[in-house]
């Protein structure tokens, strides 16, 4: 656990730099592609990137959980984020990635992602109205000046999502 501790402080470390400022409150987002949409975490509650592991199917359970994981010796339950969302399941193909989500919340949960584009700057994006259509976890919106539309994914509250949860068929 220690390990992963440091290698979250190295993170937010990094994107502290690369925004060019010492307040890790201030590093940035994290940009990932989950099928045709894009998301944005804190930097703080992204957790750690890894490479899609060979995943353990697990009888009756949701279509949108994609598996287990082992990744070194502690096993992750991994939910396809664009599935989830009801959208197109996520190709498990080389550009795929998991996010381990839930370790800094007390949970071995993780996102099976399309890719992961990187690192954002909070003042580059426009703040949209939020829709409140979406699930409280995802309301928050901002666009770039690609005219890509982002949405903010609020960790704490997916993890406490029943819906997210409930992964039984």
């Amino acid at each position: 656990m220690t390990k992963k501790i440091r290698l979250h402080e190295f993170q937010s470390y990094l994107a502290s730099r690369l925004a060019g400022t010492g307040d890790r409150s201030a590093a940035g987002l994290l940009g990932l592609q989950s099928g045709s949409d894009y998301w944005l975490l804190d930097l703080a509650d992204s957790g750690e990137i890894v490479p899609l592991s060979p995943l353990t199917d697990v009888p009756l359970t949701k279509p949108w959980f994609a598996g287990i994981a082992n990744i070194r010796g502690n096993l992750y339950s991994v939910v396809d984020l664009s599935a989830f969302l009801g959208k197109e399941a996520t190709p498990q193909n080389g550009s795929s990635r998991l996010l381990l989500i839930g370790t800094r919340h007390g949970s071995n949960a993780a996102l099976l992602v399309t890719r992961m584009i990187g690192l954002r700057n909070a003042e580059a994006l426009n703040t949209e109205a939020p829709d409140l259509q979406a699930p409280p976890w995802a309301q928050q919106t901002y666009s770039d000046n690609e005219g890509r539309r982002w949405r903010k994914l609020k960790v704490r509250e997916l993890l406490a999502d029943d819906a997210f949860m409930d992964i039984g068929a």
